[in-house]
């Protein structure tokens, strides 16, 4: 593409150099050549970049500093998400090789122009699959389930009957959504475990990332829904009844357990745990490997804006390193020997 067609998709500025020059890829400073773009925020990255072998460098507004090479130069307010931006346009498009020999599609499926489906995927009955779509090796999507446009199914995904997934959604190798949740009744007399009723479905909005090896569950009686923007890393679970808003960040190996609520633009890091019924408000941010009891509400309510939470309960991180630094404080004079006796 060209600088000047970037920026009409992009916005920006270009500051120095020929609008008609081209651009092939994005790549690093160290790696870049004469078609490839990169990116600079600090001043130090600024001069590496400009003298790097890049044709291109996005930096922000009045930080271009001496250019020895005579670079193009956009300048962005945020010049890492508009490189980002640049790399899913300059990336190499996939084009639709239809219906592979080996996959096994169900004649009462409905199947959009330009949809691929891979080597021994399955795809059920009436099952609907927008434009542009593609359906990788050995996924299965089962009865009923309505893909969007333009979606991408990786290998060996396993969509449970009954599922939607909205436009622009990504679900990566070996994911799994809308098996059941994990509901049981105990009879007490016999200590035997009944199933509750695992019949309702799972909603993903568009623009979802599901990461590889990641579980959500549907609902028991009524829906799981995953809201448009938020992307998902690999190994998390999320169980029935969940409902997860907006741009939300859920990061690897996190655990929700059934009926819990997080917030439009939350950041859950890795390794968190939230019980059942919790609610987390929009905007919090929980650090790795914290914790949330059981029906626990979280919310940044009265507290500095970018608070973090952390710990098991979590609470604000400010508090935790008090409570910390107190607990350290007591071990000491605990540990400290006793002064001897003045009798002595």
């Amino acid at each position: 593409m060209t600088i000047s067609d970037l920026i009409d998709e992009l916005g920006g500025t270009l500051s120095n150099g020929d609008p008609t020059r081209t651009v092939d890829a994005v790549n690093s400073v160290e790696q870049a050549g004469p078609f490839d773009l990169v990116f600079a925020e600090s001043s130090a990255a600024v001069e590496l970049a400009l003298n790097s072998g890049a044709g291109a460098v996005v930096l922000r507004p009045s930080a271009e500093q001496a250019n020895p090479h005579d670079k193009l130069i956009i300048e962005s307010d945020q010049p890492r998400l508009w490189f980002a931006k640049a790399a899913h346009l300059l990336a190499p498009r996939l084009l639709s090789t239809g219906v592979h020999s080996s996959a096994v599609v169900s004649q009462e499926a409905t199947l959009a122009p330009a949809v691929t489906i891979g080597p021994c995927a399955v795809v059920g009955s009436h099952v609907q699959i927008g434009e542009e779509t593609r359906v990788e090796a050995g996924a299965v999507i089962g009865e009923g389930v309505h893909i969007g446009a333009k979606c991408r199914i990786h290998p060996r995904v396993v969509v449970y009957p009954g599922v939607t997934i909205g436009n622009g959604v990504i679900v990566h190798a070996g994911a799994v959504l809308g098996a059941d949740g994990f509901g049981y009744v105990r009879d007490n007399a016999t200590g035997a475990h009944t199933q509750f009723p695992q019949q309702g479905t799972l909603v993903i909005e568009d623009d979802v990332e599901i990461g590889a090896n990641t579980t959500i569950d549907r609902g028991a009686l009524s829906e799981t829904r995953i809201k448009r923007g938020t992307k998902i890393d690999n190994l998390v679970h999320v169980g029935h009844n969940c409902q997860i808003g907006e741009d939300v960040i859920l990061v690897a190996l996190t655990g929700i357990s059934g009926s819990s609520k997080v917030g439009d633009q939350a950041v859950i890091a890795g390794q968190v745990g939230l019980g059942d019924h919790v609610t987390i408000g929009p905007g919090v941010i929980l650090g790795g490997q914290s914790g949330v009891f059981n029906g626990k509400t979280l919310t940044n309510e009265g507290q500095k804006p970018g608070t973090i939470f952390f710990g098991t309960p979590a609470r604000p991180l400010p508090q935790v390193l008090r409570e910390q630094a107190t607990l350290s404080r007591m071990a000491r004079r605990r540990d400290k020997p006793a002064n001897d006796s003045p009798d002595k």
